[in-house]
């Protein structure tokens, strides 16, 4: 499905969401753990051929030769979105083969691949909050999905820590859920600890997430800054999200055309490579970019079939819309930590 129509009909299935009477949390209806000794339980790792090792285009994009040694742990966005299994309704089955498909053939292609010309990625499987815990209007279940979610993350990291990590540096990566467990990641094991050291920097995206949500990891202000994070949301220019005043407009925005916090605009000739539905075409100069009160805007973007779109969101779009640019920017990155670090 292209990820900028699968955006319209996320879009429907949310509206559809709101309007069902869900089932309650059954703590007896959960499917069974993953085992990260398994390459199989990761849906991108370095020792097997995955999505994530795939290249857009024809040749404008390379691999560095050879990488350096930098890990990327990148936390996948919300897949479950169909019907509720009855076998386990609020949380995704890791040995699914349908559902595991489905994350590597949009998250995992789409995504995690902009990592991979300087760092070797990891992105594990994980047991999934239905994305009805974001509009079941029941806290309880909400809390409860995204914190069993969680402990599946944060064994994912506990076992790359003990067994791939070897005192690497690292980077920290995800999208919309992913990016809600990713910054707990942060807090729980590298804020204020030892692994602070490690980090290159953390892309966080998709979620609003208030500028102070860290005690001392600070927002990245420019390109190349280090042991910081970045994060957008974007959405078509003039248009406001329902309670934006209250969610977004205290969040952080990184315009990915410029890297910067401020407001000013980023014109389409710095956006260097987008990728939609056709992994490999790539295009060039689709869009403009620039913050506004914790949103980053665009100008929609002209495609062959982008009359048909009508959502002012494009969530689904967060990494596409700037694939190029980050893709530069994590290299970027890299680059100066690792020349900091031996000067």
């Amino acid at each position: 499905m292209r990820p900028l129509v699968h955006l319209i009909v996320l879009t429907a299935l949310i509206t559809a969401c709101s309007k069902k009477i869900h089932p309650p949390y059954d703590t007896t209806k959960i499917p069974k753990a993953p085992d990260y000794s398994l390459l199989s339980c990761w849906a991108a790792h370095p020792e097997k051929e995955d999505e994530a090792d795939k290249l857009p285009g024809k040749s404008q994009f390379s691999i560095d030769n050879p990488l350096p040694a930098i890990d990327v742990f990148f936390v996948h966005p919300t897949i479950y979105t169909k019907k509720h299994n009855a076998n386990w309704p609020w949380q995704g089955d890791v040995y699914d083969t349908q559902l595991n498909e489905k994350v590597d053939q949009s998250t995992i292609r789409y995504q995690a691949s902009v990592f991979n010309k300087s760092a070797y990625v990891y992105a594990p499987r994980y047991r999934q909050a239905h994305l009805a815990v974001f509009t079941t209007g029941n806290d309880q279940v909400k809390d409860q999905a995204l914190q069993f979610a969680y402990e599946d993350v944060k064994g994912a990291f506990e076992h790359y820590l003990k067994n791939y990590n070897q005192g690497k540096p690292f980077i920290i990566a995800s999208h919309s859920q992913g990016t809600i467990h990713a910054a707990r990641l942060i807090k729980d094991y590298i804020e204020n600890k030892p692994l602070a050291d490690q980090l290159v920097a953390a892309y966080l995206v998709g979620i609003a997430l208030k500028t102070d949500l860290f005690e001392s990891l600070k927002p990245c202000t420019s390109p190349t800054e280090t042991g910081c994070w970045v994060s957008w949301n974007t959405y078509e220019r003039n248009y406001y999200p329902q309670n934006h005043k209250e969610i977004f407009a205290p969040a952080l925005s990184t315009n990915p055309l410029t890297w910067s916090v401020d407001t000013v605009y980023a014109q389409t000739n710095l956006n260097q490579a987008s990728v939609l539905r056709n992994f490999n075409k790539v295009y060039s100069n689709l869009c403009d970019a620039q913050n506004h009160q914790g949103l980053l805007w665009i100008t929609k973007p002209k495609f062959f079939g982008s009359a048909f779109y009508r959502s002012k969101r494009y969530h689904i779009a967060d990494y596409n819309l700037f694939y190029g640019n980050i893709r530069e920017n994590v290299s970027d990155r890299i680059d100066t930590y690792i020349k900091l670090k031996n000067p």
